[in-house]
């Protein structure tokens, strides 16, 4: 499960301390408007990091120091199309194109400015993924987050008073010949490197990018220069201030997709659709945007979005199939069996995920035959390749509603053992056992389905079910609690149960306010109804005439 916070609520540096004491493998993303960065650890220590969108990249950072050409970088990014630092790094080592050792001390650095950076931001908000980033087995760089918190303090505290006379990187400064000729003291390496950069041309960025030093040094060395007279502001970039419309479009389709990956979907809506500002027809944009509308089940809006993305000619198969689960959810089958079967026209090789869309409509349809085909051909679309754990899912339904229930067992169990993680094919197995009539195997089920995700209402459903059956009502109670606590209006079933169990333990008024939910979910609850109005009975009649009319009317509840 994901760990959230706001930076405003919590320091970056405590997070990292946490997360380095307890020994984390996963990744740390931080976000804040126009930003996005991602720290990866592994057992507490810090194996990766790097920040979208900066200048400050392995590759430019390797030409710069002389390991690689930039003809070199420009071939491996055009055949290999790397999508971070860590598969050039490793491009580059498989080519042997570069020594090893420069390759670790490039790397090192690059992780390490990522981090520092990260330390200045104050407001935003961040997520842990724990194993969301599976180490490799020869991690180029293992830092201790210790020594990072040291040095990342050590700067933030001067990064305040640098950025009272750099508060830009777009600014361009000039170096004052004549202060400088009269000097008495010496300057740092730093700032004697960059001398000839401070022509009153170059921005500080640009200072950054052919000093092939870090934003932190480059600061630094101004601001000394700065505050010893010996250069002086002369401007602003205006190349800075106004980027092409085309390299914005990419910073915030770039910074959507991070926000996206990481769960950030108010973050990732806002770039995406000021890609959309500039870029209307931008396909990837809208694609993103209707992808964040199912992931809050408005289908409705996903459906809109999908179209006009669909209406695009360079709209990708995956518009469609999209196009067609968010149909398809809102009870549009013929419309998402049209919009499937386009996908499948669009499509350059079969690909199992549409034929098991194509299973899942027929299901919803009741065509148990055809449901079986797409499975069928889903699977062999897979090859040697396992299925997903949604195959299994499905191809498990399929098995039940056929009343084969035994097949449906095998299958989930083979799911099981491909996805060990998937609470939802645990819950089906519970299920399907408890047909069987294995009611022990199934409770057990349900609460190893519940070590994997506790989130699922269903799960909590099945086992208070079996556990209200059973007679052990307290355990009970508790598994229909936390159903509500997660879906208030998930069953007038669980209501009528847990106003069952308040009656039985003799508090009253908490069982009419269970069982007029229950009424208010399903009024025309039959069973529900009988009991309220046995309840409001005690008022008017002898206690013990209303207790046995309510003891029977509550057992006819217990047999639903």
């Amino acid at each position: 499960m994901a760990i959230r916070g706001n930076l405003s609520e919590a320091n970056l540096t405590d997070v990292l301390q946490l997360l380095a004491l307890g020994q984390k493998t996963g990744c740390l993303s931080v976000g804040r408007e126009g930003s996005f960065g991602t720290i990866h650890f592994d057992r507490g220590r810090i194996v990766y990091a790097a920040i979208v969108n900066r200048h400050d990249r392995l590759g430019d950072r390797l030409v710069r120091s002389g390991a690689i050409s930039a003809d070199t970088l420009a071939r491996l990014i055009a055949q290999a199309a790397p999508l971070d630092d860590r598969a050039l790094a490793a491009a580059l080592l498989d080519q042997q194109l570069v020594v090893r050792e420069l390759l670790e001390v490039q790397y090192r650095q690059q992780v390490e400015e990522a981090v520092y950076h990260l330390f200045s931001w104050t407001h935003g908000t961040f997520t842990f993924e724990a194993d969301a980033y599976p180490p490799e087995d020869d991690a180029l760089v293992s830092v201790s987050a210790d020594s990072l918190l040291l040095e990342g303090a050590r700067r933030v505290d001067e990064w305040t008073l640098i950025a009272k006379k750099i508060p830009s990187l777009d600014l361009i400064f000039e170096v004052d010949g004549d202060r400088l000729a009269q000097r008495e003291v010496a300057l740092s390496a730093t700032q004697e490197r960059i001398l000839p950069l401070l022509g009153g041309t170059n921005d500080v960025t640009a200072v950054i990018e052919r000093s092939g030093l870090g934003e932190f040094d480059i600061g630094k060395a101004i601001y000394g220069l700065l505050t010893a007279g010996f250069a002086h502001r002369v401007g602003r970039s205006a190349a800075r201030r106004q980027p092409s419309p085309e390299s914005r479009v990419a910073e915030h389709r770039n910074l959507g997709v991070a926000f996206y990956r990481t769960g950030l979907y108010d973050e990732a809506q806002r770039e995406f659709r000021r890609v959309l500002e500039l870029r209307d027809a931008d396909v990837a944009a809208r694609f993103h945007l209707g992808l964040i509308h199912l992931r809050r089940a408005e289908y409705a809006d996903a459906v809109e979005t999908f179209r006009r993305a669909a209406a695009e000619p360079d709209a990708p198969t995956a518009v469609y199939h999209n196009l067609a689960y968010a149909l398809e959810r809102i009870g549009r089958l013929d419309e998402a069996a049209d919009m499937l079967s386009e996908a499948v026209q669009r499509g350059v090789t079969p690909d199992p995920r549409t034929a098991l869309s194509h299973a899942t409509l027929a299901l919803a349809c009741g065509d148990l035959a055809t449901a079986e085909a797409h499975l069928a051909a889903a699977r062999a679309h897979w090859g040697a390749r396992q299925p997903s754990a949604s195959w299994y899912h499905m191809a498990g339904l399929s098995a039940a509603l056929a009343g084969d229930l035994i097949r449906a067992v095998v299958t989930l169990e083979e799911g099981i053992a491909v996805h060990p993680h998937a609470a939802v094919l645990h819950n089906n197995l519970a299920v399907t056992q408890e047909r069987l009539g294995s009611y022990e195997l199934s409770a057990r089920t349900l609460e190893h389905a519940l070590l994997e995700d506790t989130n699922l209402v269903h799960l909590h459903k099945n086992l208070g079910d079996y556990l209200y059956r059973a007679q052990r009502y307290d355990e009970a109670f508790e598994s229909f609690t936390r159903v509500v606590r997660l879906s208030v209006n998930h069953g007038a079933d669980v209501h009528l149960k847990l106003g069952n169990i308040h009656y039985r333990r003799g508090v009253m008024d908490q069982a009419q306010r269970a069982w007029a939910r229950a009424l208010a979910i399903e009024p025309g609850n039959r069973i529900v109804r009988a009991n309220l109005d046995a309840l409001r009975r005690v008022e008017v009649r002898d206690l013990d005439d209303a207790q046995h009319e309510m003891s029977d009317a509550v057992l006819v509840g217990e047999a639903a």
